[in-house]
């Protein structure tokens, strides 16, 4: 089809008033609108970002959960504890801390 023909049939449709209206509101809501597609894009992304870290934290909250059960039910877990992250020692003990460099 060339130019001409597809004009010659497109433009009686465009000047009918309730197909031009319908397009201009169409416009409007794709691009101008308070919920136009661009933002409603960034807010789907957004959101599957935040349901990301509801998992991430939601799976971090029960490991540490499991960890203060573990901690608690035996004395032994909460000294090494102690010991690997606080540097803890007892009174009759040194402590030498070796760091590798690169």
């Amino acid at each position: 089809m060339t130019s001409k023909k597809i004009w010659h049939i497109t433009f009686p449709i465009l000047r009918n008033k309730f197909v031009l209206t319908i397009l201009i509101f169409g416009v409007w809501l794709l691009l101008f609108d308070q919920n136009n597609l661009l933002d409603r894009y960034q807010d789907v992304q957004k959101l599957k970002q935040i349901e990301q870290e509801k998992d991430y934290f939601i799976n971090k909250i029960e490991e540490d959960q499991r960890q203060i059960k573990e901690l608690e039910s035996n004395r032994d877990n909460l000294e090494k504890f102690a010991r690997e992250e606080y540097l803890m020692k007892r009174d009759d003990e040194d402590i030498f801390i070796v760091i590798k460099e690169e």
